[in-house]
């Protein structure tokens, strides 16, 4: 073998490189108490069988209380994304479908998303040890204008029910919009915002991100996306992964639940879903790279919410956090925030025995 030879094959297949940095094993200098974490996957509630009672989730909220998180993210967009997703609509079409519309609560109260942002940003940095009913009910009509749902129902739930009534910024199409937010079947409301009421916190915080979706975009109207999607996933593990979701899925008493969320929170389950999905995805042969620009899609959102997920944290260093997304975020949220130096990961699995 000639030497120009040898330096093309070496050109070839270069050496795998691994970086000598690794913010992940530098956490031993932190001044005070690290941030704990624990991500609790979980399935979409608006999934489940429409026999699915939410009393049923009273065991997982009694676990998640007594760990008592300071602070609870939830998969949902802000207020602040939600408007760059709509200012940007071309780019993003689809996207602002995940938004709430505030238009109502904006005409009440005569602010528009940044102004109604920033007066309840201001509210709580001044908050009152005992806030007043009026202070609440201000508070969560400021929050539906600025586009934070989940937020508004934590003020809308902290209040006495005897003071859950129009007034103070709130009129009776708002206080119908949080009455029907208490019992819609959706995570974001049936265990964050009632567990950050249950626990006495004044806010969540919505941490997804679409603006991720701009990576497949050009993607949206081309039917061989579609068909390669679809060919990616019609496979048996697939299959029986659905299956096996469906029967635990098929009795969601109390402890029915509890077995549903284990399973979830399992590492075999986060394995198998990047086996059925992100995984197979990357190994799709099509000319145009379907699969790997999907999974670039999946990797991408990703980093963006657990970016919003530390920011959220890095507020108030050493507070624990809950974070509750859908399960197949849960595996891509534990590697890249164990990266960072001040979060240290609470296993849920052992929380949920």
């Amino acid at each position: 073998m000639t030497a120009f030879t040898a330096l093309l094959l070496t050109m070839a297949a270069p050496a795998t490189y691994i970086p000598p940095f690794d913010p992940g094993q530098l956490k031993a200098n932190v001044a005070g108490p690290p941030g704990e974490l624990l991500v609790l996957g979980t399935p979409h509630l608006s999934g489940l069988p429409e026999s699915f009672d939410a009393k049923n989730l009273e065991p997982l909220l009694e676990r998640l209380a007594g760990w008592k998180p300071a602070i609870i993210t939830i998969e949902g967009l802000s207020g602040t994304d939600c408007e760059l997703l709509i200012r940007y609509k071309p780019i993003y079409a689809g996207a602002a479908d995940y938004c709430w519309d505030p238009a109502a609560a904006q005409k009440i109260v005569g602010l528009d998303m940044v102004a109604a942002t920033i007066e309840a940003d201001t509210l709580l940095g001044a908050w009152p040890a005992n806030p007043t009913p009026v202070n609440r009910r201000r508070l969560a009509a400021l929050f539906l204008a600025g586009g934070e749902p989940a937020s508004a129902l934590v003020q809308w739930l902290r209040l006495p029910a005897g003071e859950r009534r129009a007034g103070d910024s709130l009129d009776e199409t708002l206080v119908a919009e949080l009455e029907k937010l208490r019992t819609r079947r959706n995570e974001n409301f049936l265990i964050g915002a009632a567990l950050a009421a249950r626990l006495g916190l004044e806010r969540v915080y919505a941490i997804d991100d679409h603006s991720s979706d701009g990576v497949t975009a050009s993607l949206d109207k081309d039917p061989g996306y579609s068909a390669a999607m679809q060919r990616i996933w019609e496979t048996p593990r697939l299959k029986d992964r659905i299956a096996t979701e469906k029967a635990l899925e098929a009795k969601l008493d109390g402890e029915g639940v509890m077995e549903l969320y284990r399973f979830y929170n399992r590492p075999e389950t986060m394995r198998l879903a990047f086996d059925t999905d992100f995984g197979a995805a990357l190994a799709d042969t099509s000319p145009q790279q379907y699969g790997r620009r999907y999974t670039g899609w999946w990797e991408t959102r990703n980093l963006r919410m657990v970016a919003n997920i530390r920011a959220a944290m890095a507020v108030r260093p050493g507070a624990r956090t809950l974070t509750i997304v859908g399960a197949s975020h849960k595996g891509y949220f534990e590697a890249y925030l164990n990266l960072m130096h001040d979060v240290r990961l609470v296993d849920a699995a052992t929380l949920l025995k």
